[in-house]
Order: structure tokens, then sequence, then C-alpha cells
């Protein structure tokens, strides 16, 4: 905590319910392998085994694996070179999501900078060939495209003050994709083809206005160069197979109600799609051929990655709100477990279908022990383009183990729910989320779940800005709030921010605040501090690129200048921490403040 103002003490948990959420952080995880394309035997993968989140290597044929990465504020990217002979991560400055790829062989060895013409930026995609590599880069002044090679010079092949990034890259390293927001709006991006020999352009695709494509992946057969793409032209995240060369395209129209996204199996013959319906997902083999959809069996759950092998099994993350994550075959047999003990099992969520003012919203919910009404947390989601989902989620548990109904609200903005949701709070961003967010409050109270005099209402990132907003636009339905890198004054955010969310929120808002300065304002919590009512803590990274801490700072002096209660956690990192016990910490402080504030 820090010192100003100094928090009274809290009652304390019973020190079982402290150990049970805090084992929930501290079992180790690990992240669905990559592996090398002529190399499957090589993989890299995530875990947070020593504390901290770094990048390991792992040898399948010896079953050796390898720390890569050792920094003190942990290490989020990673990848191999097609030949498994070296991985690339990338290096930041205290999480501040700043830096240059770097690259170490995979057996070992000394790290050096990837290409060292590439200077330091917020990574915007990054595409290894077996002989050429594009770098996406993107600083203040815009987005950079580099191409260079082992028989070329580094060399910039795109610039723009708008939004780009490098998609794809074909396996014989002809052809490259990049996205770019030539039209106006990097929520919508559009792809155009080059050929890498001479950077010329092959073909160019844009959907129109509203409509996005995301270039997902070129097959892996050498000399077939169609292009696996997502779309939403019917108002939801479908797929299309692009023959870039030919300039034709095919539809793949598959019977499925939500979201699919899809990956190659690696013969080139059939395509794996992920398929998100209400919170939930499913995996389906999908044979080009002949056209058919076969579901693979997982159990009810989350799905957070899946993979092709070349042997034909699927590997996947998956986990459900009850059991821990594990990476298993879709047959059943686990891949990969973290050593020690699992972690703890957790609680199941129900489904609540809420009218609201935009159309029915979905929600989660959790019961603690004993009767209803429930003192209760709102745990509203970040992004906005996210959503909460049946996925195990340690954060959640540990409010239900000190007593707590959590609910869990997928707003308007949120994905999964087809285009028009997502894109339902252009124009009144926050506003329009917590109405949402009242609604189901509303029908959670009548239906007599929640207790309205116990209700917390908490969100890091863009659901710390719907804490911070709501507090100040619904006094009324909030006895506390906890927000944790939050956008709480949106005018300094804008100016402080990375150029890459600023153009998010022009699009979002329909122009800079010089072009809509009174929509910034009304969707600024800062607007609504002196009708905050209950007691707030803030929880703010002093490295965050994302909600930078000036803006933080201009809001807590207002809350200062009016007397309001409120407390601040600061740690010295970006948008939240890659290490547990740094995280650990931050929950301590946040279920510290809910106890003391709202009796569970």
């Amino acid at each position: 905590m820090s010192a100003e103002p100094t928090p009274s003490p809290a009652p304390a948990l019973p020190p079982e319910v402290t150990a049970r959420w805090q084992a929930r952080f501290r079992a180790p995880r690990i992240s669905l392998p990559e592996w090398a394309e002529d190399a499957p035997h090589r993989n890299v993968y995530a875990s947070d085994v020593s504390g901290v989140v770094e990048q390991y290597a792992w040898d399948r044929e010896t079953d050796t694996h390898r720390q890569v990465t050792d920094r003190p504020n942990g290490t989020l990217a990673a990848t191999l070179s097609p030949d498994g002979e070296t991985i690339w991560w990338f290096a930041d400055t205290d999480g501040d999501e700043f830096g240059v790829w770097r690259t170490q062989p995979f057996a070992g060895g000394r790290d050096q900078v990837a290409v060292p013409e590439v200077g330091p930026a917020y990574p915007a995609g990054l595409e290894i060939g077996h002989r050429v590599v594009a770098i996406g880069r993107s600083t203040d002044d815009g987005s950079e495209l580099w191409i260079a090679g082992t028989d070329r010079t580094p060399e910039i092949f795109y610039t723009s003050p708008d939004t780009a990034g490098v998609e794809a890259l074909s396996r014989d390293d002809s052809l490259l994709v990049y996205s770019h927001s030539e039209h106006g709006d990097p929520r919508y991006p559009a792809l155009r083809v080059l050929r890498t020999g001479d950077l010329s352009v092959v073909a160019d695709k844009w959907d129109g206005e509203g409509r996005g494509l995301h270039a997902l992946a070129f097959s892996p057969v050498v000399g077939d160069q169609r292009l696996l793409v997502g779309h939403e032209r019917r108002g939801r995240e479908e797929l299309l197979l692009w023959d870039v060369a030919a300039d034709t395209e095919t539809e793949l129209v598959l019977d499925l109600p939500g979201d699919v996204t899809a990956g190659w199996y690696p013969d080139g013959s059939a395509l794996l799609v992920g398929h998100d319906h209400a919170a939930r997902s499913e995996l389906y083999r999908y044979d080009l051929a002949a056209g058919t959809l076969e579901q693979l069996e997982t159990p009810r759950g989350v799905v957070r990655g899946a993979t092709a092998r070349p042997d034909g099994t699927v590997e996947l993350a998956w986990s459900s709100a009850e059991l821990p994550p594990v990476i298993r075959r879709a047959d059943g047999p686990v891949v990969l477990a973290a050593p020690g003990e699992e972690p703890p099992a957790a609680y199941p969520v129900e489904d609540r279908w809420v009218p609201g003012p935009g159309g029915d919203v979905h929600a989660l919910v959790v019961r603690p022990a004993g009767p209803a009404p429930y003192a209760t947390a709102f745990l509203v989601h970040g992004g906005p383009e996210a959503l909460d989902d049946d996925s195990y989620r340690a954060r959640r548990a540990a409010y239900v183990d000190a007593g707590y109904a959590v609910v869990h609200v997928n707003y308007r903005g949120s994905t999964g729910y087809g285009s028009q949701w997502r894109d339902a709070l252009t124009g009144r961003p926050g506003l329009t989320e917590l109405e949402d967010v009242g609604a189901v409050y509303d029908a959670l109270v009548a239906e007599g779940f929640v207790d309205p005099a116990r209700t917390i209402l908490s969100g890091g990132s863009w659901g710390g800005f719907l804490t911070l907003l709501g507090l100040g636009t619904q006094p009324e339905r909030w006895a506390a709030g906890i927000a944790e890198v939050p956008v709480a004054d949106y005018l300094a955010a804008y100016e402080d921010e990375m150029e890459g969310l600023r153009a998010y929120d022009r699009a979002l808002f329909g122009g800079s605040p010089d072009d809509v300065h009174d929509r910034y304002v009304r969707s600024s919590p800062i607007t609504y501090v002196d009708a905050v009512a209950t007691p707030v803590l803030v929880v703010a990274g002093a490295n965050d690129p994302r909600c930078p801490i000036r803006q933080i700072d201009n809001y807590l002096a207002e809350l200062d200048r009016l007397g309001k209660p409120h407390e601040v956690y600061r740690f010295d990192a970006g948008h939240g921490s890659l290490v547990i016990e740094e995280t650990i910490r931050q929950v301590e402080a946040a279920l510290s403040f809910a106890v003391r504030h709202v009796t569970p």
C-alpha cells in the first residue's frame, strides 16, 4: 500500500481461506507450447514456475526443458524460427511494452538484438521465414513495417501515421501480408499482400466500413498460396480462403451460431476450427475436400489455444470455472504439466440472460456458501473487446473464498456476441456498457440474489475505467469500488497513451479530443468525481503505457481535493504484473479493502 492515505487495519480472513486463494495464484501454469514448423520436436512455452512469467524451451525428443529468459518483471512473448534453431523473444523495460526483439539459440547461448536496425518500439507483428523476417513496430509517430533476411539489408517497406501490422508470411517466403487502416478505422483493418522479392503489391482486400479482415495463416504446404482469413460480413467472425495469386476467394459457411477462428492442419487438408459462443468454446475439424465438420470432444469450458500437430493429434489449453488449466490432447492425455501440486478447484458459474436497453445481456454469476441475498462483487472485464467466460479465474475464486458472490457482465462492447453487440458502444463508450451492468444489477436485486446495500464494482484496465465511471454515474448502486490500472481522466490519458490506443480511441469516439471534445468529457470518470459517494481503491502501474500514471494521479488529486475516502496501491511495472507475488499483493490489497468496506 502507498503511504497516502494509510488504510485502517483489515479484519483478517481465516488463514485457511487466505491459503486457498493464494495457492491458486502460486500454482505454476504453462501456456500451450508452440512448435517449429520444420522441427516440431522443438517447442517454446511460457510458464510462471519460477514465480515470474518467463519463456522456456522444450525438446520433446529428449524431454528436456530450459529456461530461456530471466528478467525481474518477466517476459510475455516468444516464438521460434521455422527450423527450430532460434528463439525470438520481446524485451521491454519494466513491463512498459516498449522494446526490441532479441534472439537466443534453441540450445542456449548468448542473447542478441535480432535486427539492430529496427529500433525500440511497441510490437506490431512478427513473421519469421526461412530467409525472410518481417517486423512491425509502433511509436508515437505511427506504424513502421520492416523486412530483413539472410541475403538482404533490412529496410522499411511501409510507414503510416495510422495503425498497421505484420500478419502472415507464405511457407515459401514469397508473399507477405500486412494489415492497415488507410481507410481511417483501425478496428476494421484491411489487408495487402506483397511479393517479398521486389515488394510489389500482389493484391488488396477490404470489406468496407465496419467490417474487419484478419489474416490467420497461409497454407502450410509449399507452393499453396491460399490464405486463411477471418471476416465479419454477416455480423460475426467467420472464415474464408483467399487465393491471393489468383485473387479469388471461397467463403467457408459453417453451421455454428457463434464466432469462429481457425488454423491449418500441417498437411493442408483440413482446418482446426475454434468456435466461441455464450462464454464457452468448442473445437472442430473441417475437411476442406469433403466440406465436412467434425466436432472434437472436449469437456465443457474454454479452450485458450489449440494446435494440430504433424502426427494429426490436436493439443489444446483448456480450463473451466471449476477446474484449473491443463495442456492436453483433444482425445484426453495430458501433454505437459507444471511441476508441483495443482491449484485448488474453484466454483461453477451460472448463466443469466437479462433484458437490456440494447438487447439481452449475458451474465455469469457465482454463489458463495450460505443463503441469498449476497454481498456481491461485480467484476467487469477489460478490453472492451473481450469477455468473461467459463474459464478458471483465480481472482474470481478469491472473492468467492472471501464470502462474496461474483457477477460478470458481458456488456455491449464484448466479443463473442456478434459484430453489432461489439460495436454498440461507438460514440458513447463507458456509459453504454454501464447501462448493461445496471440492467443486470437491477435484475439480480429483483431476483433476490444481490444485496443492494453490499455491492462492489471492480475491474482492471477498461474494467477499471468502467469502475470509476460507474462510481460517479451510478453512485446509488455501489458500496465500494476497486479500479485497477484504469482510465481515470480520458483527456489526459489520450495525450499520454501509446499511439495505437489513440487511433483506437479516435475510431471509438468518432474523432480526437480536438474533434469531439464533449464526447471525451462525457465518458471521462473525472467528470463525475464529485458524485462519488463510496470508498474507492485505485491500483496503478508506474510504467503503464495503456493507462498512464499521470491521468490516474489527476483523478486521485480530485479525490483528495474533495475529501473523498480512497486508497492507492502503486507498483513498479506496467499494465499489470508478470510477477506472481506482486499479483498476490494486489489481490490482497483489493480483498482487504473489500472486507473493510463491504461485509461479506
